[in-house]
């Protein structure tokens, strides 16, 4: 006669099956390899902020980028006092419409105050560009290419810390225009909330230029010939520091396909409400968001092509 087994001993042995098959499953899953995010925002604000920080932490490199501007708002918009040329052949109670008629506002330094904040934004658009040339030398370029982060995620982050360093500098810009005796009586909430905007346009579609011209490179002086060749052009051949009326014909011309003139003239309307208009305040935002949007589109899309490890 077979011997009967217990009901306890059978209940026994499939409650130590059922431990052990979660165990093992519970061992299968921490050995499995975690999924990976591949969202295109994966790593934007960690790599975004990894060039902040090298920024804000040293700020002899803050002072030094508004030394130029400051330079030439306290010294040349100063110094140059278009009133005592108009003076000699005008009298003092036609000299403002002279300068209205000249420059859409009463005093050259206004007009010239808002071209400083197109001023920094150029020049620091175009050496964000050197950033990614220093990353590829000392080799994190290799090791951000390595990771799940996407490639338009790694331009796209060099092109944020960018604007973000530009706009935090035209701001202590046009506090120390202001200073100096910038109209205000133009400035409200809403115009410079416009001005900010124009300005963050300018500081994304350049950013994104530079640093797509900087994709490939790894030699810094090419890079700052390439800063040299561009930005002086794209400043003077713009109304950042001479109104286009005074201009040849032939350099009015170039100045109208300038996307720089665009925004001096939209914050000039906006923040110092010009007379004189380059286009129509509608027009100037409608270039500047073509322009961000192309080159930044661009830039991504390259950035596929041309980063490489």
């Amino acid at each position: 006669m077979a011997e009967k087994i217990p009901a306890r001993s059978v209940t026994t042995t499939t409650q130590e099956k059922a431990v052990g098959e979660e165990e093992r499953k519970a061992e299968r899953e921490f050995r499995a390899a975690p999924k990976l995010d591949k969202s295109p925002l994966h790593g934007l604000w960690a790599l975004t902020n990894r060039d902040l920080v090298k920024w804000y932490k040293n700020p002899i490199q803050l002072i030094i980028s508004l030394i130029q501007p400051v330079v030439w708002l306290g010294l040349f918009g100063k110094a140059l006092n278009f009133g005592s040329f108009i003076s000699s052949s005008v009298p003092p109670s036609q000299q403002g419409a002279v300068f209205q008629h000249f420059f859409g506002v009463s005093s050259y330094f206004s007009f010239l105050s808002v071209g400083m904040l197109s001023f920094i934004i150029l020049f620091t658009a175009a050496f964000g560009g050197m950033s990614v040339v220093w990353d590829r030398r000392f080799g994190f370029l290799n090791k951000a290419l390595s990771t799940p982060v996407g490639r338009g995620a790694i331009v796209t982050a060099k092109v944020l810390q960018s604007v973000i360093r530009s706009l935090i500098q035209a701001t202590i810009v046009l506090v120390i225009a202001v200073i100096l005796g910038m109209d205000t009586s133009h400035l409200s909430v809403v115009t410079i909330v416009g001005g900010f905007t124009v300005l963050f346009l300018m500081s994304f579609g350049l950013s994104s230029l530079f640093i797509m011209l900087a994709l490939r490179s790894s030699d810094w002086q090419t890079q700052m010939a390439i800063i040299n060749l561009l930005n002086l052009p794209l400043l003077f051949a713009s109304n950042a520091i001479l109104p286009v009326s005074i201009m040849p014909s032939w350099l009015q011309t170039v100045v109208k396909f300038n996307p720089v003139s665009y925004a001096n003239d939209a914050t000039r309307q906006l923040l110092i409400g010009s007379t004189q208009h380059l286009a129509p305040l509608w027009v100037d935002f409608g270039v500047l968001i073509g322009f961000a949007a192309i080159l930044g589109a661009l830039g991504i899309v390259l950035s596929w092509r041309l980063l490489s490890q």
